[in-house]
């Protein structure tokens, strides 16, 4: 099935220290791209994949779980963990949560964690009905394109397929379980509205890693999908002071953007505002 345009994946060949970005759940590494191309353009090496089930059609998500993405990410940190000195996890959303769980589950070899708006449960009433529901119904109203950003769009399934959401819910679970285990440096960016994923997440997160060096920003003019949103450039520019800090020299001598650049693609479910809102 053809990758829709824009929802490739993405990959920069730079310096020594490299960025894996997790895109969220129905999204597509089209909702993270300014934010790997602003990194790659900095000297970063950079491997934004595109997950499983994600960037086609939502009939394809369907037959995915939250192993087959966890998987796809986890790939992708062991090649630059091949090919870096340092590696930083990051992501949003549901991204948030795979970056969690790699870091919980490498230790030292992650430098670091970025999440923007992490997802940390599948919220409303009907989430307890996922696991006889989704037998019967096979999908609920998507939500994409949470962005204050007037004109501003993200590529998403207008359907979010049941199953692929009952196996979140349970993927929130194990990494909730995990949180203590994550004791990198945390740089958690949330936004203060939020029609997907609420603050009590960033808050429940915040409050469960043994991470002592945290730093909390909130976003006060995006919504959901923050970095296609007013706050983009904040992210950018915070992600990329807090990798140099942790290291140093990494970021010096910027090449640029777009060589060696290589494309391929996938999204996100979200749920339904009057039902099952699960984390993007």
């Amino acid at each position: 099935m053809p990758v829709l345009p824009g929802a490739e994946p993405y990959r920069h060949e730079g310096g020594e220290v490299g960025v894996l970005l997790c895109h969220g759940f129905t999204g597509s590494p089209q909702s993270l791209r300014p934010w790997a191309e602003y990194l790659a353009g900095r000297g970063l090496t950079v491997s934004l994949p595109l997950l499983p089930g994600h960037g086609t059609r939502w009939e394809d998500m369907q037959l995915t779980t939250w192993q087959d993405w966890y998987a796809e990410v986890d790939r992708e940190l062991r090649a630059l963990l091949e090919r870096c000195k340092q590696v930083f996890v990051a992501g949003l959303s549901m991204g948030g949560a795979l970056a969690l769980r790699l870091a919980a589950r490498h230790g030292d070899a992650v430098s670091g964690v970025v999440v923007v708006n992490p997802a940390n449960k599948v919220h409303g009433l009907s989430a307890y009905a996922l696991p006889v529901a989704r037998h019967v119904v096979r999908t609920t109203k998507g939500i994409t394109s949470d962005i204050a950003k007037e004109g501003a769009q993200e590529i998403g399934y207008d359907r979010v397929p049941l199953h692929a959401a009952h196996s979140l819910r349970i993927f929130f679970r194990l990494v909730d379980g995990e949180l203590p285990q994550v004791t990198q440096p945390l740089l958690l960016l949330h936004s203060a509205q939020d029609h997907v994923v609420p603050a009590a997440d960033s808050a429940r997160i915040l409050s469960r890693v043994s991470s002592t060096d945290v730093t909390e920003i909130l976003l006060e003019q995006s919504y959901h999908v923050a970095t296609l949103d007013h706050d983009a450039d904040r992210i950018f520019e915070e992600s990329h002071a807090f990798v140099g800090r942790l290291a140093p020299g990494a970021t010096d001598g910027a090449e640029r953007s777009g060589e060696g650049d290589t494309a391929g693609g996938t999204e996100e479910p979200v749920g339904d505002r009057e039902g099952t809102a699960t984390g993007g």
